[in-house]
């Protein structure tokens, strides 16, 4: 048995103490060592009694850890990605790597020259529903591409916003695109292929704060598929999170652990559509850590491996380059390529 792989976790609040747990189900090939933010005994509740908190820097050079887990506020993220791979750690970023393309690119291309890891959090990814319908689209199985439409119209309340003020700052990434809706963005993206470019609007429509809390935004996708993403946090109750695909073949729509459609011929849907995941639509810590853990096997398989993880540096890269590009269409009122943001 390997040695295990030593992480450290920025950021040991909702989302860390996912990933903490996540790695507890991976005790045999994984311990925390280090990590920051929190409870004193935050860490000893996931299951790490004996991790070490420490400073946010302190977490890098922290004897014993080898890869850094960076789940502290978006507007953070590039900087300590950055700080921890010229510590020579490999890196897990949680969505997005970054807010803007120049700071993402500058992560993907230390990690090229330093020989590291950069994986961003796309859990989402993970889930046996979109494995299989990223197979079936790959293999040319369902046709030709037509329409793709995501929708993500949560509710986040005033006090969610008060918790948290980098969640109020568009600079800082917390309008409903970069925050809520990045996830299904990503989906979007991986599944569809490149984007080639992007209308949008957006405005803050519930909440008095300088972040959007609503985005809809046109897609053409390089393949000349169209798509639709809206985006929001000020539409209560809440509503769990979709993707649909019109295809030449049928439709496919795909809920969050729910296959809601599945008209496709006599194409299989996944053998198991029963499995239910916790929606992020009220709630942002209801999701559970189920996504995660696969993502950290597939790290663990990686770094294991000396092989890419599933979700690289560049790969993220892309996804903010389609966020900006949304941003920039909405701010501009013109039609903008992502290709051409840097």
């Amino acid at each position: 048995m390997a040695e295990a792989i030593g992480v450290g976790i920025i950021g040991l609040g909702g989302i860390g103490t996912i990933h903490a747990r996540a790695l507890a189900d991976l005790s045999e090939r994984t311990r925390l060592v280090a990590y920051s933010g929190g409870g004193p005994d935050a860490a000893a509740a996931a299951g790490w009694p004996d991790a070490v908190q420490v400073g946010a820097r302190d977490v890098v050079g922290h004897d014993g850890v080898g890869v850094v887990a960076i789940c502290s506020p978006t507007e953070t993220h590039a900087s300590l990605a950055l700080a921890a791979l010229e510590a020579g750690r490999h890196v897990v970023v949680e969505k997005p790597l970054a807010v803007t393309v120049a700071d993402a690119e500058a992560v993907a291309r230390l990690a090229e020259e330093r020989g590291l890891m950069v994986s961003m959090v796309s859990q989402r990814r993970f889930e046996p529903e979109h494995l299989h319908l990223k197979r079936l689209l790959d293999a040319g199985e369902l046709g030709e591409l037509r329409l793709a439409a995501t929708e993500v119209h949560w509710y986040r309340d005033d006090a969610y916003y008060a918790s948290a003020p980098w969640r109020t700052s568009m600079a800082g990434g917390g309008g409903s695109l970069m925050n809520q809706g990045v996830h299904n963005v990503d989906l979007l993206r991986w599944l569809c292929g490149p984007v080639d470019t992007v209308t949008a609007q957006y405005g803050t429509l519930a909440h008095d704060m300088d972040a959007e809390d609503t985005t809809v935004a046109t897609v053409r996708f390089a393949s000349g598929a169209l798509g639709l993403v809206s985006t929001s946090t000020a539409t209560p109750p809440g509503s769990p999170a979709t993707i649909t695909l019109r295809l030449s073949t049928g439709m496919v729509e795909l809920g969050q652990g729910t296959v809601d459609r599945w008209e496709v011929g006599d194409v299989p849907p996944p053998e198991d559509t029963s499995r239910t995941i916790a929606s992020g639509a009220a709630d942002p810590l209801a999701i559970g850590h189920a996504g995660h853990l696969n993502q950290w096997r597939d790290i663990v398989r990686a770094l294991d491996e000396g092989t890419a993880p599933a979700v690289d540096a560049r790969d993220a890269v892309e996804t903010v380059r389609l966020l900006c590009a949304v941003y920039e269409a909405a701010r501009t009122g013109r039609a903008v390529r992502p290709a051409e943001l840097s």
